[in-house]
């Protein structure tokens, strides 16, 4: 266990000190949250106790959620400059501990709502949460850069994002939004690493260094099943999906595990590219899903003197959207072009979004702009309850 970390006594203000209450000490305790968590250590149990002397000195025992917390530092921090902010305090004494198991499942049960066992909260009829399953019909489209654009431009937005990795075999979310933490398991529940403000879970954070996974199927369910479920996600405004591509295993899951999820289909301007993507976005008719939009990525080069070369022809994005809207009798929008941007690709191999490195780029202008559509689109009433009875005969 960590040993005690005390900060600086602050410089004497002379005259007679304010006393310090416990009362003060809890409001000022109640302003720190949990690094991982993102709710107050005073609501989760953590804080065993705290004590002031007479000169001002206050000892804080704050309880872990497992030993090896990766963020106990930042923990530490926060608390510290959270009580140093009470009138009175000259010093802070911060000790360590972890929390025994019933407080573990405490914190579990606290965390789901009162419920103990595990549960899917996108799939319950009175969740808030927007779904976004982000779909392609072939590999190549830029499916996954998308959605961490899209993810990044949300939560910069204000919103409560979070990212499934969901394509098992091709997984790359980690890398194009600079995942470098592993996610902290309690227990059974996973705490999801934090990266530009968007929760991420992938299972590239449980493989060891870049080897494959080798999968069959109902393997496949299972994995999304339990991100779906174990992990915490906490209150999110938009969970984003980025799917494998095609209309394998994973896309049927998606619709079983989450029925009111909406899909996002991501295309080129090719025509042959766009006939494979309709098929992806068709799937919708089966598993009686919406299907929120086409985006086009890789529309044209912008060229020095301002032109535009097509290099993977045009419209694809248009001509996937009309057939969908043919193919399920319901408007589906071409939500945006995303133009080739070098400034796009070297984001996501560094893993800072273009929307959030370099905003002014191309790319980012129009990522941004669907990004703000899907954000203030008003949510469907499929799935959920309207709160109404029966009037009687």
């Amino acid at each position: 266990m960590p040993g005690p970390k005390a900060a600086q006594p602050r410089p004497s203000m002379g005259g007679m000190a304010p006393t310090v209450t416990d009362e003060a000490l809890r409001a000022a305790l109640a302003t720190v949250d949990d690094p991982e968590i993102r709710r107050p250590i005073t609501d989760l149990g953590m804080v065993e106790s705290v004590s002031v002397d007479d000169d001002g000195r206050v000892s804080v025992s704050v309880l872990l959620t497992v030993a090896g917390c990766p963020l106990k530092g930042t923990l530490t921090e926060d608390t510290t400059a959270a009580l140093l902010k009470v009138p009175g305090v000259t010093a802070v004494d911060v000790r360590l501990g972890v929390m025994s198991d019933e407080q573990r499942a405490d914190l579990k049960t606290r965390l789901r709502g009162g419920q103990a066992e595990r549960e899917i909260p996108f799939a319950k009829p009175g969740s808030l949460t927007r779904v976004y399953a982000v779909a392609s019909g072939k590999g190549g489209v830029g499916k996954s850069s998308v959605t961490a654009n899209l993810a990044a431009a949300m939560a910069e937005n204000g919103l409560r994002v979070g990212v499934v990795d969901a394509d098992i075999y091709g997984f790359s979310i980690p890398r194009m939004l600079g995942v470098t933490n592993r996610p902290t398991q309690v227990d059974d529940m996973i705490l999801p690493p934090i990266a530009h403000e968007v929760k991420v879970i992938s299972i590239g954070m449980f493989v060891p260094g870049n080897q494959p996974v080798v999968w069959r199927g109902p393997m496949l369910h299972r994995a999304l099943q339990q991100f779906l479920a174990d992990v915490f996600w906490g209150d999110l405004d938009v969970l984003l999906l980025d799917l494998p591509p095609g209309t394998g295993d994973i896309a049927i899951s998606v619709a079983q595990l989450i029925p009111g999820a909406e899909i996002l289909v991501v295309t080129t301007p090719q025509q042959a590219a766009a006939e494979v993507a309709e098929r992806a976005g068709a799937i919708a008719v089966q598993t009686h899903q919406r299907i929120a939009g086409v985006i086009e990525n890789m529309s044209w080069l912008e060229l020095p003197d301002g032109t535009r070369q097509e290099i993977f022809g045009s419209g694809g994005g248009a001509d996937v959207a009309a057939s969908l809207t043919r193919t399920i009798g319901a408007d589906v929008p071409l939500l945006g072009q995303i133009p080739l941007d070098t400034a796009l690709r070297e984001g996501s191999d560094t893993g800072d979004p273009v929307v959030l490195g370099r905003p002014d780029t191309p790319a980012a202008v129009a990522l941004r702009g669907v990004a703000r559509g899907l954000s203030t689109r008003a949510r469907g009433l499929a799935g959920r309850s309207l709160g109404l009875t029966p009037a009687g005969r």
